[in-house]
């Protein structure tokens, strides 16, 4: 199961006990497994196995050494969102929607094309959230990133080398992609 593939596969997730206490200590800032299992109430070996079972359905994520909770998922379940709405890329020509509408599922990569022509494509999308003119420093970056990708590091990897970001010294700015006029 990916992120929020079905409402209901995330509603029948959380309806476990010790599912729905370990996303609680997530949402409340617990950040280490050790921390979210004690305050989950669960052995630490319990606790892990949840929280790759969360991390699977796309409720949680790694966060460098530790752990934070996705809750645009349940949003966007309890938003009856499917895939894209249709006129989510209408600012795309038909073969660009294609394409976003393929490799993203309620506005995360599924996964980044091989095919360059293609990943260029997602990557204008994403380099959009930037704004030209404006410095951003790496955590702003990696949060931005973050609500696309789990491996944010890869995906500001590609946004830099294809040309769609600068940096210098930590510091990264929008240097490429298309603009709404």
């Amino acid at each position: 199961m990916g992120p929020a593939d079905e409402p209901a596969e995330l509603l029948r997730l959380l309806a476990d006990d010790a599912r729905l206490k370990v996303f609680a200590a997530l949402v409340l800032e617990a950040h280490l497994s050790s921390e979210i299992a004690d305050r989950a109430g669960l052995p630490l070996r319990d606790a892990i196995k949840v929280l790759a079972r969360l991390e699977a359905a796309g409720l949680a994520a790694r966060a460098g050494d530790g752990w934070h909770a996705c809750p645009e998922a349940l949003a966007q379940a309890a938003a009856g969102m499917g895939e894209e709405p249709d006129d989510a890329f209408a600012d795309r020509g038909p073969a660009e929607a294609a394409v976003l509408r393929t490799y993203l599922a309620r506005g995360r990569v599924r996964q980044l094309p091989v095919q360059r022509a293609k990943r260029l494509v997602v990557l204008d999308h994403i380099a959009g959230n930037f704004e030209p003119g404006v410095r951003y420093d790496e955590a702003q970056i990696e949060e931005t990133l973050r609500r696309f990708m789990d491996d944010h590091a890869a995906l500001r990897r590609h946004l830099v080398d294809e040309g769609f970001l600068g940096r210098e010294g930590g510091v990264y700015w929008r240097t490429g992609g298309s603009f709404v006029v």
